[in-house]
């Protein structure tokens, strides 16, 4: 039980020229060198992954043989959504008590940057235009049953739950506030893996993470309007 992930960046940030499977190679390294466990020691490697499109063949597989691991060391992936990482451990752990492995890496791997736009043209395009879509958008925060958006999903739990924007807004605040302490006194350093990222302004090491908004406020927050409400009462009327 060594857990250690990579610094989360933002959005098409720091990180966004690294595959998911670069990121998740890291980490391997970094989890079998702290539990000092040799990487042809490892039984299997699972990894949870949801937008693997672009990745190319078995992203887990990569990810473990990029680290290190022997072919002949077993990795595959799964997708569970947002549950997929801790679907991950669950496997792990059901494959020692049935005796099945000794050691078993477990952990996900994501990157929205590196998410690609998509069309299909096996069959071509007799007439018109070919649209691309949005793999991050369509396969990761749509819900492929009733066509709605992660954020709509939101805004209903809100309404079911009586979730005022004001208890959202105070709850980020605190949130940001906790973070910011929490990074300042250094509490993420021994969970982190730093990453080394080269680029044409040059090289740097990236060691924090960057979505933490140190200053939040509540009357900065009360300035964003809502981006998914007026689709969620449309989408309700639909429903009803």
């Amino acid at each position: 039980n060594h857990p250690s992930l990579p610094v989360t960046c933002s959005f098409c940030g720091s990180l966004s020229g690294l595959k998911a499977h670069d990121l998740g190679s890291i980490v391997i390294q970094e989890v079998l060198k702290r539990a000092s466990v040799d990487p042809s020691e490892v039984s299997e490697v699972v990894l949870g992954q949801a937008l693997t499109a672009g990745e190319g063949q078995n992203p887990a597989r990569q990810a473990a043989v990029k680290a290190g691991l022997p072919y002949s060391v077993p990795a595959y992936l799964i997708n569970l959504l947002c549950g997929s990482g801790i679907k991950t451990v669950v496997a792990g752990c059901q494959a020692l008590q049935l005796g099945d492995a000794k050691i078993c890496v477990c952990g996900g791997q994501e990157s929205m940057s590196q998410a690609p736009h998509y069309t299909h043209l096996r069959g071509g395009v007799k007439l018109g235009n070919s649209s691309l879509v949005d793999h991050m958008l369509n396969d990761g925060l749509t819900d492929a049953f009733f066509n709605i958006h992660m954020g709509e999903t939101a805004e209903n739990l809100a309404t079911q739950y009586a979730i005022s924007r004001e208890e959202q807004d105070k709850y980020v605040v605190e949130s940001q506030r906790r973070t910011a302490i929490a990074q300042k006194e250094g509490h993420f350093k021994k969970e982190i893996v730093p990453v080394h990222v080269k680029s044409s302004s040059g090289d740097k090491m990236v060691s924090e993470d960057e979505y933490p908004r140190p200053g939040t406020t509540l009357e900065g927050l009360a300035k964003l309007e809502p981006r998914f409400v007026k689709v969620y009462y449309k989408i309700c009327n639909v429903l009803i």
